[in-house]
């Protein structure tokens, strides 16, 4: 895989773009005005390895709330920033890490100058956020739909405003709720892009995503698809999974989309059969049980929930733990050695129990 070059820039202590790692985001789905509730959320979605997190940013009230929420968070904090310049100012003054901002909707190239004027010097980054759902009016006019190259012409023109403000600590997004358009934005961006000034040392980092993909099912196979392919190409250099319902796993299929493109290593990676009549013992259950319990893991290790006798014993060799299933009771393996055999009702404990001391011993070793 041959990646994309692109300037680096920094999120806080989070670097994105250039050398470093492709990076998972997530957003809060609680009102920013409840202190509480969002530092609550942002400490479960640090205890997954989220590295970025965004926080919506509706009006003075949350502006005025960033202060508070940053001093007792440990990842890097985004405003997320529509229709209102002042409240991209306000968040400033709050000291955010970064703000995103939709050139769609935040009122003309002087409102993104005095964001740009504001932010400068102060370590914080911007994101041009491209969506196709709010493109401006001018430019959907010229194509008559949200196509890609509309999204593209948007990211473009506002980039230009950047430039001539010399202001480079950006990065972009251009995300529509369809998957092939999605792709098409990205593609069509990355060639476009390396025309300005800024792209012929190192294009703008990227950051990947489908809008709106849905609930966790559909969400997760659009979002694999969208980011995936684009990851494969070389494009892409910070992620957020956007599905309705709990963030943690817009974080967790985050690292799975990176885990699977060899792009991240590190937490849990579980392997589970998809059953048949063969199987004697509830892997459904079993797997599920141990994914939840072992979410906080961030050592890189490999666990396998096999069902039978065909391939159970192979794959959970080949992990680093694993069970082997037979008539309500399996065989437990660790680092390719047969540990013992466990009853089925006992199965998920001793699971747990081997990858917890496994990932103690990494974490001193």
């Amino acid at each position: 895989m041959v990646c994309r070059k692109t300037r680096q820039i920094s999120v806080g202590n989070v670097k994105v773009g250039g050398d470093a790692p492709v990076s998972v985001q997530s957003m809060t789905k609680t009102d920013t005005c409840d202190v509480k509730a969002t530092v609550a959320q942002i400490k479960k979605l640090e205890k997954v390895r989220c590295e970025i997190v965004r926080v919506a940013v509706k009006d003075k009230e949350a502006a005025g709330c960033l202060r508070d929420i940053k001093s007792q968070i440990s990842i890097p904090l985004i405003a997320d920033i529509h229709f209102d310049c002042n409240l991209a100012l306000e968040s400033i003054e709050q000291g955010v890490d970064g703000i995103r901002i939709n050139p769609g909707n935040i009122g003309g190239k002087e409102k993104v100058r005095e964001i740009i004027r504001a932010s400068r010097g102060k370590g914080i980054s911007i994101r041009v956020g491209v969506n196709s759902g709010s493109i401006e009016k001018k430019i959907l006019e010229k194509y008559g739909k949200p196509s890609a190259e509309a999204m593209v012409e948007s990211a473009i023109r506002n980039l230009e405003i950047f430039e001539e403000e010399n202001f480079y600590d950006i990065k972009v997004s251009l995300k529509a709720s369809d998957v092939l358009k999605t792709i098409d934005a990205y593609r069509l961006f990355v060639k476009e892009a390396d025309k300005l000034s800024s792209g012929k040392k190192a294009g703008y980092p990227l950051h990947l995503g489908v809008t709106e993909a849905g609930i966790v099912f559909t969400g997760v196979i659009k979002s694999s698809i969208g980011i995936g392919v684009l990851l494969n190409e070389g494009i892409g250099d910070t992620i957020r999974v956007s599905l309705t319902g709990d963030p943690v796993d817009e974080v967790r299929a985050g690292y799975a989309i990176l885990r699977s493109l060899e792009l991240r290593e590190g937490g849990l990676d579980l392997i589970s059969c998809p059953t048949c009549g063969r199987c004697q013992i509830d892997v459904e259950k079993i797997a599920e049980e141990v994914e939840k319990k072992l979410s906080h893991i961030k050592a890189p290790i490999r666990v396998a929930v096999m069902g039978c006798v065909v391939n159970g014993p192979g794959e959970a060799r080949d992990a680093h733990v694993g069970i082997a299933g037979g008539t309500g009771e399996g065989l437990l393996f660790k680092e390719g050695k047969i540990i013992k055999k466990v009853s089925e009702k006992d199965l998920v404990d001793a699971i747990v129990d081997e990858v917890e001391k496994l990932a103690g011993e990494r974490k001193h070793g």
